[in-house]
């Protein structure tokens, strides 16, 4: 059975994470706040983050960026977008 808990970006009940994503007080608040749905979209998000803007993951002012950036995803404030990013049209 599937926990649900209360997601802070989309303000409802949702199917929750398995296990907490990181170690600590962050993947802690992370697995009791963020749904999965949520988890899955920052990352896919994230993902596009990395690739667009050639973060180096080693750099702590890059992996510090991404860290807000998801904060500001997930709290459904104004995020850094992929700069030349088009979504693909629905041809439905």
């Amino acid at each position: 059975m599937s926990r649900t808990v209360f997601c802070k970006k989309y303000q409802q009940d949702l199917e929750g994470l398995n296990t907490p994503p990181y170690p600590g007080a962050k993947g802690q608040e992370i697995f009791d706040t963020i749904s999965k749905q949520a988890w899955e979209e920052w990352l896919a998000h994230q993902t596009m983050l990395i690739n667009e803007r050639q973060l180096n993951m080693i750099d702590p002012q890059d992996r510090q960026f991404l860290q807000q950036q998801m904060d500001k995803f997930m709290a459904g404030g104004d995020y850094a977008k992929a700069t030349g990013y088009v979504p693909e049209a629905d041809d439905k």
